[in-house]
């Protein structure tokens, strides 16, 4: 920035043109006499707020060096000699705007101001901070109180002789118990106490209220969510029955259709009785033997193919429990596993026996398979693989005669697989397997437990026949009595079967002792259900088999055919949370109770095993006949 200084004179304070460039605005700034340029430089870094470095000062065209920046660019005029006259020329700019009045006198007429000496002299500027400061001290007033006397008078009225003023609207003031500060105080935390208490109150109230409702609200999830389950487990239930039907693999499977074929054909006959009649009867009951009889042989058609499916699975799974390495837990929790001479030979074995058992294999493939499973046998000479080295060669040379139908290989293949597997189940060829096989019993040991069947007419183990709890003697075995079921009687046990299932599991996770459940068997339960609870709910009459359940009648004591009672899920829940059964049920339902648990014991008795876990094996006669004595019964509705 250039700053150029034109000259001027004055007595005490000289005035100095400023020209700004290259802006080119021009100022005047009076100074007093004996600054320097440095000083000149920092009053315009102050004013202009620029650094003083990039000053530069001219003086008629002339920049002023920095080694002069020491010096005084003014220096006093000297006056001595009186004789010398000088004229000096003061240049005086009118100020574009208005001073403020500081002071001073003004005429009344012709208006005109005289200033004293405090105009006339330069205020003391205050140094710059560098901030930007207003003030609002030239905008207060000073404000004085004047009392005066009020212009218009006023009277009261008052009660006198002749002039009667009412007093119904005034108002008696008397004066209360001085209070002093302490007691104000007091006062004041007296209230204080009080109003804290309150909304600490209020705010316990709220919490209160708050947890209550989230209670509630998780209450009603859980109900939810308990319905939506129920509602899924019975879809899933439906499915798996349905899943069952279609699609049969195990006995209960099987089973579960005859019993439907039973549950239709009943039906059916129903409707032919109730519709028809005479030789229509006879026909359409003849129509529907024809019918029956081919539901059987198609049942029976899946029960081939599952036995096959099955017989393939349990091989497979015999063949990967022999291959399957040694294993142990270490000291840290690992599992560690190992490889032997005799299951790396079990493995290889597995693997060709699969080998040998696909059927997606071209005709170069098998042929590898079949030299592979000839040199495997050829190192043991026996009849056995002999038998296979000959069943080997008839397919070889049947596959080169360039046979194309694979129905004919099939019963060869099947001899091949099933001589082979007769080859890994000897322990000569493969001594894993001696670990996995049934070791024949002593013949001496037979002869104690063998029993003669009435069905088939077999002398068979004790193990093959199911004795049930009312049985004096041994009747038929296992196999006779499941064709008799699927022939004559046609039931379904699997719905008991789960019941027994969960009964077992909840009295295994009461009572690690609990033995009674482990003595029923399925007929048993069956006559607890159905003969003695009628297969239904004793509080709703619930009679769907898959929502019920056996739980104790009375909770601290073991469970037991007369310590049970047959509810629904969710009131088996509901009875398990009791305190006292006496007065959560009516006396009706207590008796009705007890009379099953008194017909249970005399059934149940009959077994060595339950009848030592009987506590009382007696029923008084007299507490017999309350619970048989009939009395009126009021019902409550709502």
């Amino acid at each position: 920035m250039n700053i150029s200084i034109s000259n001027a004179f004055v007595f005490l304070v000289l005035p100095v043109k400023i020209l700004l460039m290259p802006e080119r605005h021009m100022i005047t700034v009076a100074f007093t006499i004996g600054l320097t340029i440095l000083d000149l430089k920092k009053y315009f870094s102050l004013e202009l707020r620029v650094p003083s470095d990039i000053i530069q000062i001219t003086l008629d065209g002339k920049m002023l060096k920095i080694f002069e920046s020491g010096l005084p660019f003014v220096t006093s005029l000297s006056l001595e000699d009186t004789d010398l006259y000088q004229d000096l020329v003061v240049e005086i700019e009118r100020a574009t705007r208005g001073k403020a009045f500081l002071g001073g006198y003004c005429h009344k007429v012709t208006k005109a101001e005289y200033h004293h000496a405090a105009v006339l002299t330069m205020p003391k500027k205050k140094p710059d901070r560098g901030v930007e400061m207003f003030s609002r001290d030239t905008q207060t007033v000073e404000l004085k109180n004047q009392a005066q006397q009020c212009s218009k008078n006023a009277s009261t009225q008052m009660t006198k002789i002749g002039c009667y003023v009412s007093n119904m609207e005034d108002k008696l003031i008397t004066p209360e118990t001085y209070i002093t500060a302490g007691e104000y105080h007091s006062k004041i935390l007296r209230a204080v106490r009080v109003f804290v208490g309150s909304y600490v109150r209020c705010w316990l109230a709220k919490c209160f209220t708050d947890n209550l409702r989230q209670a509630k609200e998780q209450h009603l999830a859980w109900l939810e969510n308990k319905k939506r389950r129920t509602k899924e487990e019975k879809e899933q239930q439906i499915r798996d029955e349905y899943h069952r039907r279609m699609n049969p693999e195990s006995k209960a499977d099987f089973d579960l259709l005859y019993n439907a074929m039973k549950k239709w054909r009943i039906e059916e006959v129903e409707r032919i009785n109730v519709t028809l009649s005479g030789a229509e009867r006879k026909a359409a009951l003849c129509a529907l033997l024809e019918q029956e009889t081919q539901f059987i042989s198609s049942i029976e058609r899946h029960r081939m193919a599952a036995g096959t499916r099955n017989q393939d699975k349990a091989i497979q799974a015999f063949l990967n429990k022999c291959a399957e390495p040694k294993k142990w837990r270490a000291f840290d929790g690992k599992v560690t596993q190992m490889d032997t001479q005799c299951t790396i030979r079990s493995k290889e074995l597995r693997d060709l026996y699969s080998s040998i058992t696909q059927t997606q294999f071209t005709k170069d493939e098998r042929l590898d398979v079949l030299l592979t499973l000839k040199h495997t046998v050829k190192e043991h000479n026996c009849k056995l693989t002999q038998d296979i080295v000959d069943l080997i060669d008839r397919e070889v040379d049947l596959l080169m005669r360039g046979i194309k139908k694979k129905s004919n290989l099939e019963g060869l293949r099947k001899r091949i697989a099933t001589l082979f597997f007769q080859y890994i189940k000897t322990a000569a060829f493969n001594p894993q397997v001696s670990k996995f096989l049934r070791v024949p019993r002593d013949p001496a040991d037979l002869k104690k437990n063998i029993y003669l069947c009435r069905g088939c007419n077999e002398y068979q183990s004790s193990t093959d026949f199911a004795v049930n709890t009312n049985a004096s003697a041994v009747g038929l075995c296992r196999r006779c009595m499941d064709l008799d079921n699927e022939a004559r009687r046609r039931e379904d046990f699997s719905l008991y079967k789960n019941i027994l299932r969960c009964l077992r599991e909840s009295e295994a996770e009461c009572g690690p002792e609990a033995k009674i459940t482990y003595l029923l068997q399925e007929q048993d339960l069956r006559y607890l259900v159905d003969v003695l609870w009628g297969a239904q709910s004793a509080l709703s009459g619930w009679k769907d088999l898959h929502d019920l359940l056996l739980v104790r009648w009375e909770k601290h004591l073991d469970w037991s055919p007369w310590n049970c009672i047959l509810l629904m899920k969710d009131e088996a829940a509901a009875h398990l949370k009791l305190e006292d059964i006496e007065k959560a049920y009516d006396v009706v339902v207590i008796r009705n109770v007890k009379q099953k648990h008194a017909l249970a014991r005399k059934y149940f008795s009959q077994i060595p095993a339950m009848a030592k876990c009987l506590h009382d094996t007696e029923i008084q006669p007299a507490a017999l006949c309350n619970l048989l004595v009939s009395k009126s019964i009021t019902k409550a509705t709502k």
